[in-house]
């Protein structure tokens, strides 16, 4: 499959075999070495330095000359990415996406300060590692003493996350352990918060609800465990008053654009850019025309293909801001003596993603055409309608809890190779090729292979009605299995 006019390479669909004979774009080529399934084949001639094109983008350079017909790979293929760049911009137009059809509607709730969750949800944040064993102690018994609560849907469960974090750190490297944290405990899917601290540790329960935005604070309860006598006959008093609120709350409808939406991808392969991150794009699409907001982060893995995101933003500020955070992010790497292009993955390169270029080129393919419209620190709560560009690495579970803490209450996660994790919000898993997905349907909640066996349109109304289900209610494959977990970015030196 060509995907792009411009490229001068396809992608194989199945395994090719050497002096087999294939058509690619309406042209023969001969395969002139085997090619495994989601590997680059050239159809056109190469020399030494050319750029490699996928996409309608470069991918990087041919080291040596490359026929058509040849395995095109890190044998023959690098990267071109240096460092810092000066980026240039163009006054954007926003697409309109729209097939006529009226906008789903799904069953959610409105919190009070006017957001939508997709979960009931109580969840036990610890300030500090020492008392994140305390703090999953406290949800295994508030869920025996309301499994009839949750039997009953009135409460969709009690979660505690434990992390490492929060003492014997210094600066904004605590500074950011503080304003993930602050953001999780915002999140509309947690009806109720209980914020469990030790008393001694850097980052004090007092600094950690005072950078909770104001509108989010009522649903928080905080213990200090050396506080109290018994800690855990103290948090229980607080997280059942919690749960007695939250049981009031109930489902209604809801309109897409109270949809925030989180964008990501691990485990990525050759089919990715194919199926499953333009499945994704296109529902960006959809929901930012509806006044929704999905939001894109994994800053490292967009470098090589950061102008065609920067070509979309909406004003000059935004753009500024996005290109301030991308060359932040190379710095971030350069300052430590390390290359912009240390990716993809080893996962990646088997399965047929060879350069950082390519890599990004298919995974910025997750927002669409949809105008980025604002840019997130880490930490920071989307509020604008729209796509958003949040800091972040391009680790799942940093990321992952990086876009729970910036307001989503849906991540969606395209997999080539597949992962059992999920975070804090459901975790949407989606197979960008159908052998993960009838390997490890226990993972994976939709096979995006879709797209090539029926088509876009097939493909995207069945999707669709899939996140339509999962925000009203019905569980991800990862909540059923139980998967839930948090990681905080940490940057700096610990003490």
């Amino acid at each position: 499959m060509q995907v792009h006019a411009a490229d001068g390479v396809a992608v194989a669909l199945r395994p090719l075999v050497a002096g087999e004979s294939v058509v690619v774009a309406g042209r023969s080529v001969i395969v002139l070495q085997d090619v495994a399934q989601g590997h680059k084949l050239a159809i056109r001639d190469h020399i030494i330095g050319d750029r490699v094109v996928k996409y309608g983008l470069p991918i990087g350079r041919a080291i040596c000359d490359i026929a058509a017909g040849e395995h095109v790979h890190s044998h023959n293929l690098v990267t071109a990415l240096a460092g810092e760049l000066d980026y240039a911009r163009v006054e954007s137009v926003e697409p309109v996406r729209t097939d006529g059809s009226p906008a789903p509607v799904w069953q959610g709730y409105r919190r009070a300060d006017g957001r939508a969750a997709t979960r009931n949800e109580i969840w036990i944040l610890p300030t500090v590692g020492c008392v994140g064993l305390t703090a999953e102690q406290i949800a295994r018994a508030a869920e025996a003493r309301h499994a009839g609560a949750i039997a009953e849907d009135r409460i969709d469960g009690i979660f505690a996350f434990a992390h490492p974090h929060g003492c014997s750190q210094l600066g904004d490297d605590l500074a950011g352990t503080r304003a993930l944290l602050a953001g999780l405990a915002a999140n509309p899917n947690a009806a109720g918060v209980l914020l469990i601290g030790l008393g001694c540790e850097s980052n004090q329960l007092g600094d950690l609800l005072a950078a909770i935005p104001q509108a989010s604070r009522a649903k928080v309860r905080t213990l200090s465990s050396q506080g109290v006598g018994d800690e855990m006959a103290a948090a229980a008093v607080l997280v059942d008053e919690l749960v007695a609120n939250a049981s009031m709350q109930q489902r209604e409808p809801l309109p897409m654009s109270a949809l925030v939406v989180g964008l990501k991808c691990g485990g990525s392969d050759g089919f990715s850019g194919l199926t499953a991150n333009p499945l994704l794009g296109r529902f960006s699409e959809t929901l930012a025309a509806c006044g929704g907001t999905p939001i894109l982060t994994e800053i490292p893995e967009i470098f090589g293909a950061e102008q065609a995101l920067l070509d979309r933003a909406r004003d000059a500020e935004t753009f500024e801001a996005a290109a301030a955070l991308i060359n932040r992010f190379k710095a971030y790497y350069l300052d430590q003596g390390l290359p912009v292009s240390e990716n993809p993955s080893p996962g990646n390169i088997a399965g047929g993603i060879t350069t950082l270029e390519e890599k990004s080129a298919g995974a910025v393919q997750k927002a669409g055409t949809a105008m980025l419209t604002s840019v997130l620190d880490y930490g920071e709560q989307a509020t604008t309608p729209g796509l958003a560009l949040l800091e972040s690495p391009g680790n799942d579970a940093v990321s992952s809890t990086a876009l729970a803490a910036a307001g989503a209450t849906l991540v969606l996660f395209t997999t080539g190779r597949g992962t059992p994790l999920g975070f804090p919000v459901p975790t949407v898993k989606i197979a960008s090729n159908h052998t993960l997905a009838a390997s490890k349907p226990h993972w994976i909640d939709f096979d995006a292979s879709l797209v090539l066996r029926a088509g876009p349109r097939v493909a995207d109304a069945a999707f669709l009605d899939e996140l339509i289900a999962i925000a009203s209610g019905s569980k991800t494959t990862a909540e059923r299995a139980g998967q839930r977990a948090i990681a905080i970015w940490k940057r700096g030196v610990t003490l």
